[in-house]
């Protein structure tokens, strides 16, 4: 028998491999950003470097594979080969939530990667709304079981609200945020789904001891749209467009830390190394992409994430090339222009 939770992961892989799940009508804004050509950048590129290290561990590149899948007998095999091509090239990787394996142990073999992966950067993901559900002792417990290194709440008010089942009591979560990251035994960060992380959200998360805010702006794949194509009615699709385009959420988010050592990963959308950069830029210190990497493994399995993942750093390296920045650091100390709807929003806020 596949329970309730196998058939809801399995139907989120197939809607997310196969249907048009994306905004439509709101971009990331990154079209926006205008990075500044240099036409003698005075570099070799053989020199450039995007290696960095992030929540105490490297990184190749800065590149975080988000969250993708976790808990049905499908994403087994999808969760090996993501895991497998990030050890090759030396990035991070973030499982499903762990909600599933929780409440179903058996399923907890759909999470596990360290066999292939044991070196990579590793993060489990369970939901705000499930804070109140699971003690910091049990998360701990599924964290051990699967070797993260690290702890992501997601938190998906919009995503929630439109499924018929879903829960819709966020009261009270900054707190519960609050009190997990405190009781953790490895770091934690928030995270969006793909609707955005506001100055004032960011504001509230900056008082706990997260250690990062994954931003997951608007602009990529829409999670409102992708369960009104799992249930085929409701308000799902009226909500497609909601939510802070990733360009903005960044801006927001990197304003609302100053003063903290809190990191940014800057996801939701992401699809080009070009996007990339601008978003570093910005002041992010990862990007994170899922929805490609999950089409290429359906495709061509692992050698699909591979062609990604390398096209992807090449994309990075190129860009970085024509900026004149041959690491990170430099990169971080570029400016960017802001033009049209992006300035716009900014100069509102």
């Amino acid at each position: 028998m596949v329970s309730q939770i196998e058939k809801r992961k399995k139907d989120h892989l197939e809607l997310c491999a196969k249907k048009d799940v994306s905004f439509h009508k709101k971009t990331t804004l990154l079209e926006e950003v205008e990075l500044s050509y240099k036409a003698l950048p005075e570099l070799s590129m053989s020199e450039i470097d995007l290696s960095t290290t992030f929540l105490g561990k490297k990184f190749s590149f800065p590149f975080l594979v988000s969250a993708i899948t976790g808990g049905a007998q499908v994403s087994k095999k999808v969760n090996l080969e993501i895991a497998s091509a990030c050890q090759e090239i030396g990035i991070g990787m973030g499982l499903g939530s762990m909600r599933a394996m929780i409440q179903q142990p058996s399923l907890m073999e759909t999470y596990f990667v360290r066999d292939v992966a044991p070196d990579i950067f590793l993060t489990g993901n369970i939901g705000a709304a499930q804070l109140k559900q699971f003690t910091p002792d049990t998360v701990n417990e599924a964290l051990d079981a699967i070797e993260a290194d690290a702890l992501a709440i997601h938190v998906n008010a919009a995503q929630e609200a439109v499924q018929p089942e879903g829960d819709v009591d966020f009261s009270g979560v900054i707190s519960k945020i609050a009190e997990y990251s405190d009781k953790i035994k490895v770091p934690v960060y928030v995270k969006e789904v793909g609707h955005g992380i506001s100055f004032e959200v960011a504001q509230a998360l900056k008082e706990t001891n997260i250690q990062a805010i994954d931003v997951q702006g608007a602009g990529g794949t829409s999670w409102t749209a992708v369960d009104a194509l799992r249930h085929k009615k409701g308000f799902g699709l009226i909500f497609r467009d909601f939510g802070i385009p990733t360009a903005v959420s960044l801006i927001e988010t990197k304003s609302a830390l100053v003063g903290t050592n809190k990191k940014i990963i800057a996801s939701g959308g992401i699809r080009t190394g070009i996007d990339a950069v601008k978003a570093l830029v910005l002041g992010a210190d990862l990007v994170g992409c899922a929805l490609p990497i999950l089409q290429a493994q359906q495709t061509k399995g692992i050698k699909g994430i591979k062609e990604y993942l390398l096209g992807f750093k090449k994309e990075m390296q190129i860009t970085s090339f024509l900026i004149g920045c041959k690491d990170i650091n430099e990169i971080h100390s570029e400016k960017a222009l802001l033009l049209g709807k992006l300035k716009e929003w900014v100069k509102e806020e």
